[in-house]
C-alpha cells in the first residue's frame, strides 16, 4: 500500500507527495494557489472554529484536542466517504494531507491521518 503522508503546505511540493489535499478549514495566510499545488482542497473535514480556537495550537491541549476531534470526525457527515476517498487514492499513489499548523506533531491533520489508518471501513 502507498504512504498517507502529513506535510506543513508552506513546503515544497514533492513528486513523492503524490495527490496533495488540504485539509484546513481557512486558506493558509500568504500563500498563493498556485504555490501550494493542491489537488483538492477539503475544509469540512477540518476542526470545528470553536475547537480549534480552544486547542490554540498549544502542546499541552493536544491530548484533550486528539479525543475531541476524533469524536467530532465520527459525527461529522464527511468523514467517513473522506476517508473511503483517500483509501481510494492510496490504490494509485501516495496521499499527502496538509496543513497550516507551525508544529509538525501536533496538529489536526496527525488526528486525522491516524483516525483514516485505524478506521475500519469495512470492505472499500
Amino acid at each position: 500500500m502507498n504512504q498517507l503522508q502529513v506535510k506543513r503546505v508552506y513546503l515544497p511540493a514533492d513528486e513523492a507527495d503524490g495527490h496533495r489535499i488540504l485539509i484546513d478549514r481557512l486558506w493558509p495566510r500568504g500563500l498563493k494557489k498556485e504555490a501550494a499545488a493542491l489537488d483538492e482542497w477539503c475544509r469540512e473535514i477540518a476542526p470545528t472554529p470553536d475547537l480549534r480556537k480552544w486547542f490554540g495550537h498549544k502542546e499541552e491541549n493536544f491530548g484533550d484536542f486528539s479525543a475531541r476531534y476524533r469524536a467530532e470526525l465520527e459525527r461529522n457527515p464527511a468523514a467517513l466517504p473522506f476517508a473511503r476517498h483517500i483509501r481510494e487514492l492510496l490504490k494509485e499513489g501516495n496521499v499527502t494531507l496538509l496543513f497550516g499548523a507551525k508544529s509538525p506533531t501536533c496538529n489536526h491533520a496527525v488526528v486525522l491521518k491516524n483516525w483514516i489508518l485505524t478506521k475500519d471501513l469495512g470492505s472499500v
